[in-house]
């Protein structure tokens, strides 16, 4: 005889007041509470890299660049997630009343792991494209010198580019930006990669 193991579904609501609470980051799956895995340190670095360079060239215009911490939520799927950086054009629109969850992103860049990989570049990405503002989607490789761009170019396409040497230039196209991967992959040892 099969057991069968009880799901739990959350509103938006209760997620939100359990997540207040936790000690660890989960998103939210149009009902379901899902933990996050931890990041590494070569993942960490990327993702700070970027973000700090996106800082620096966004300095004193009408951009706010975030990372991990913020989380976004997308009405027509129902998702809460934690985009390992984001870019929002003007005044960031929140949900609610706190300030902790955003909905306008334009950019949001994710470093792939490989527990997540496959979902990056998949469902997250069709819940990304139902946001109004966003146009562009970075995926950044862990584990080698290895980044696919996606840019919006008319309602329903979306051009790609692949980048894939440390000497590669990747040009942002709805900012004013471009990041050598060498400086994006700054201090990462490909060598420690052994996590999930």
């Amino acid at each position: 005889m099969q057991l069968e193991t009880q799901k739990f579904y959350y509103t938006p609501e209760q997620y939100l007041g359990i997540e207040e609470k936790a000690e660890y980051k989960s998103e939210y799956h149009d009902g379901e509470i899902v933990p996050m895995t931890g990041g590494t340190t070569n993942h960490n670095k990327i993702a700070l890299n970027l973000a700090a360079s996106l800082k620096i060239a966004l300095r004193r215009k009408n951009y706010d660049v975030y990372i991990g911490d913020v989380r976004l939520w997308i009405p027509r799927y129902r998702q809460h997630t934690y985009p390992d950086v984001i870019v929002i054009e003007g005044q960031p629109i929140y949900t609610g009343t706190s300030t902790t969850t955003v909905m306008n992103p334009i950019l949001i860049a994710q470093v792939l792991s490989k527990s997540t990989k496959n979902y990056d570049q998949g469902d997250k990405f069709l819940y990304y494209r139902s946001i109004a503002e966003f146009k562009e989607y970075i995926l950044i490789d862990q584990y080698q010198y290895h980044v696919m761009q996606y840019v919006k170019t008319a309602e329903n396409q979306w051009s790609f580019t692949e980048l894939d040497h440390e000497s590669a230039i990747l040009s942002l196209q709805t900012v004013d930006f471009q990041i050598e991967l060498r400086d994006l992959y700054e201090q990462v040892n490909f060598a420690e990669n052994n996590e999930d």
